[in-house]
């Protein structure tokens, strides 16, 4: 039998949770730098491509070799801003999960492959390891309904703020987005924050968030089947 959630249907402009953990629930964040080099290429992945500038920048013939270089990867690499819309996302310290809209079918598959591939490799390469970083393929699953929608970021992010403590500035989340505290360029909160009120407290997204819920209407979304948080 499949896996929980390996088989996919992707849909034009259709709104799922992807998610993965390490191979036998193995971290896969250590240290402060891995969450910052996976939040680092979700940036290159999901932010407009200015081709234009690094054109611009690499036509400087004081351009040091490493800058070349550096110029030149960014120019060769894969660019999603137009095909992937990150609504919402949180890193733990053994899996991950990301609230997608996706423009055209296959657009979460390259941008999973892509992103999958890189940060394995430099993983790997850090740790002075070989071989599979994750449980298997990313698991997939689409969103049905509003309320889905919405019960999906509240869960991703009262995974992030059940580990507050864990770094100063909190586990790395979208939440201080929605929370109005910082703006990060590939987040979308836009679209989620729509149905919360701006002036109420009572109605704040942040009360949503934070209001007792068991998320037992996600058992379909989610990394196991129970009424808690995933581990």
């Amino acid at each position: 039998m499949p896996a929980k959630n390996r088989i996919k249907q992707y849909l034009e402009n259709g709104y799922y949770h992807i998610y993965n953990r390490g191979v036998e629930k193995r971290a896969i964040f250590l240290d402060l730098q891995d969450y910052s080099v996976f939040n680092l290429y979700l940036k290159e992945y999901l932010t407009p491509k200015n081709e234009e500038g690094l054109f611009e920048r690499l036509s400087n013939p004081l351009l040091s070799s490493p800058e070349k270089e550096k110029i030149l990867r960014l120019l060769r690499l894969n660019n999603f801003d137009e095909e992937i819309t990150l609504l919402s996302y949180c890193l733990m310290p053994n899996h991950f999960h990301f609230e997608i809209k996706q423009k055209s079918p296959g657009s979460i598959d390259k941008f999973m492959n892509s992103l999958g591939t890189r940060y394995t490799m430099y993983f790997n390469k850090k740790y002075k390891r070989v071989g599979s970083l994750y449980q298997g393929v990313y698991k997939g699953v689409l969103v049905n309904s509003d309320e889905q929608l919405l019960q999906l970021s509240a869960y991703i992010h009262r995974q992030a703020l059940a580990l507050k403590n864990t770094f100063p500035d909190g586990q790395p989340s979208s939440y201080f987005d929605y929370a109005g505290i910082k703006k990060t360029e590939f987040i979308k909160p836009t679209e989620i924050l729509s149905y919360f009120s701006k002036t109420n407290p009572s109605f704040s997204y942040e009360a949503f968030v934070n209001q007792e819920n068991d998320f037992s209407s996600l058992s379909h979304l989610l990394l196991e089947t129970t009424s808690g948080l995933a581990s």
